[in-house]
């Protein structure tokens, strides 16, 4: 199983990361999923997705310990290391625009934040975002809607300059 395992961990990480906010934490979340599946891999049919079954432990370890720690009133999402988001192949501004990105989706509440990780970083369909996180497809469909209108006005703040600073 440990095999199988390694070459999850970046997607499992990131994972970990858009569930805690902190590099730390997902360091410590990503090597609990890798025990649990490891201690529980005769549980995967072999069928299934696998990243899919680890992201589901990984998720189900992260509300297990907001419940028990009570940390989910006292988290906060300290800034990532750069370099554990850059790309190292394209170029300087695809990494500086990865990182802004990044930054203002670390912003969106948890159940959104989760759900475009799952989506858009890790391409997973609706439904097994769904099966993932335990709720319904059409949820999925609007937690990822209300994190475009979101993103969407965040970017439309960024891009508009001040007009009235040096117009005459």
């Amino acid at each position: 199983m440990g095999r199988h395992l390694t070459p999850l961990m970046p997607a499992l990480w990131r994972f970990a990361l858009s569930l805690s906010g902190r590099p730390d934490v997902a360091d410590d979340l990503v090597q609990s999923t890798c025990l649990r599946a490891m201690e529980k891999h005769r549980q995967f049919d072999g069928h299934g997705n696998l990243t899919a079954w680890c992201m589901t432990i990984c998720r189900s370890i992260w509300v297990n310990q907001l419940r028990s720690n009570a940390i989910r009133a006292a988290q906060s999402l300290d800034a990532t290391r750069e370099a554990d988001l850059a790309s190292l192949h394209p170029d300087a501004e695809t990494n500086i625009f990865a990182v802004e990105v990044f930054t203002q989706v670390m912003k969106l509440p948890e159940a959104q934040r989760e759900t475009v990780f799952l989506v858009y970083v890790e391409g997973f369909r609706y439904s097994e975002a769904a099966k993932i996180l335990g709720v319904p497809i059409g949820t999925i469909m609007s937690r990822l809607s209300t994190a475009r209108q979101k993103l969407s006005a965040l970017n439309a703040t960024d891009q508009c300059p001040s007009k009235t600073k040096g117009s005459s």
